[in-house]
């Protein structure tokens, strides 16, 4: 009597993140239920109470590193694991909550926390590659569906994922959207911003805001000096930056505009 053949495991980790694109796999819905025939999910606590100690084939990590547990709990991961993925703004660049590494943590703890004395962080937050090998990274705040469809379908196939670097501008071109940038004057992180969210914002007439950070050789010190002859103060320009990506480089070398007082306000 022959045996089916074992399915590859996959385990689906969390670290510090907001949840959002494990959630893109429960999202799937029309597809889940053929992924769910091809692998066995062997750890993934946002769908089921089921666990197991591994090893995987194929682990998908969100979230960024902001304690020294997880630097222990994310080495151990990749020790039980024949590939690691990371999808998302936090695991691929730190996300939000690496906005802290621009701040005086100790002085953010104190104000927010009441008794920050329970707390114990790194002084910053990082992304996963700056702790373990990974061997792809997923961009996205959150990640595309068709994308982490791709991801799990390529290593299963043992291949590498086809997933493009292209900037937005390019997926604005395939879907003949107009620039926003040059047609109407709108300020756009698309030329610097990787694409795979189909230029979601361009096509209902906004900007692009970066949330899948940047793409390859982006050059942002390039386009701020036209987003400042549309309009966008330095200020402006140095939050739309440090968003989602903030600590991805080239997005977090733009440089903090220097505060400007009101006498200097009065005499300009």
């Amino acid at each position: 009597m022959s045996r089916e053949p074992r399915r590859p495991s996959v385990a689906i980790w969390k670290f510090a993140s907001c949840d959002g694109c494990q959630l893109t796999l429960l999202d799937c819905e029309d597809e889940l239920l053929r992924v769910a025939e091809l692998i066995d999910i062997a750890y993934f606590l946002e769908g089921s109470s089921a666990t197991s100690d591994g090893p995987f084939d194929l682990s998908i990590v969100e979230g960024s590193i902001s304690t020294a547990e997880d630097i222990e709990r994310i080495q151990t991961v990749r020790e039980k694991s024949a590939a690691v993925v990371t999808i998302g703004a936090c695991a691929t660049a730190g996300g939000i909550q690496a906005l802290r590494n621009f701040g005086d943590v100790e002085e953010l703890m104190r104000i927010v926390y009441a008794t920050p004395d329970f707390l114990s962080v790194l002084d910053t937050v990082t992304p996963i590659t700056d702790h373990i090998d990974v061997d792809f990274e997923l961009r996205g705040c959150p990640i595309d569906k068709r994308q982490l469809l791709e991801v799990i379908g390529s290593y299963l196939a043992g291949r590498r994922p086809q997933i493009a670097t292209d900037s937005v501008c390019i997926e604005c071109k395939m879907a003949g959207q107009p620039c926003v940038l040059v047609a109407e004057g709108t300020p756009c992180l698309g030329p610097v911003t990787h694409g795979g969210c189909g230029a979601l914002c361009p096509r209902f007439g906004r900007g692009c805001y970066g949330c899948f950070g940047p793409m390859d050789s982006a050059r942002p010190e390039v386009l701020a000096p036209l987003l400042t002859t549309m309009g966008m103060p330095e200020d402006e320009q140095y939050r739309v930056f440090h968003t989602f990506n903030a600590w991805s480089e080239p997005f977090r070398d733009q440089p903090r505009p220097v505060p400007v007082t009101l006498s200097e306000r009065s005499t300009s």
